[in-house]
């Protein structure tokens, strides 16, 4: 466990917490304020809710930072039901699913089933997202209209062939 992961034991679930990926979505404190309360020391309670709840709110974690094990026989932590890419406005790439994120060299910086990725170029944590683009007013809102597909497609045919070829995959505004 690296030096940013932190390990909460309680009765029936244990959770850990990876100080480096959490981006302070607030998904767990909104969600479990009786089991994670950034005012409290330890912040994480374990035995502050059911197992079956925490799991949920972990699981609405988007960075994950956040993980569970339970102790109690309970489900595992499971992956997303569809994988998915999604692009937050004025902020990171939110990554669901079974993903192997790896250096240029191959090397694996990690293996998640959520992850939290820097747009803006300024997290000094990279490839994950730090939440800097809060504070050096980045501002894409993560799409983009037909015509930018068009333009950078270099034109219409390009244009209705690319969305031909993906199919429902590929949405216009």
């Amino acid at each position: 466990m690296s030096d940013t992961v932190r390990l909460y034991l309680g009765k029936d679930i244990e959770i850990t917490y990876d100080s480096e990926r959490c981006i302070h979505a607030a998904e767990c404190t909104r969600g479990l304020p009786a089991v994670f309360d950034n005012s409290r020391r330890p912040w994480i309670q374990p035995d502050g809710a059911s197992a079956n709840a925490i799991a949920a709110v972990i699981a609405t974690c988007p960075s994950g930072a956040l993980h569970f094990s339970r102790r109690d026989g309970g489900d595992r932590e499971s992956r997303p039901g569809q994988d998915s890419v999604t692009v937050m406005p004025g902020g990171p790439l939110y990554i669901r699913g079974l993903v192997r994120l790896l250096k240029a060299d191959g090397s694996v910086i990690v293996e998640d089933t959520r992850l939290a990725l820097c747009r803006c170029g300024h997290s000094q944590n990279k490839p994950f997202c730090d939440n800097s683009h809060l504070g050096v007013g980045f501002d894409d809102l993560g799409a983009a209209t037909e015509a930018e597909v068009r333009e950078r497609s270099g034109g219409g045919d390009k244009h209705e062939q690319d969305k031909h070829e993906l199919g429902e995959h590929f949405t216009t505004r």
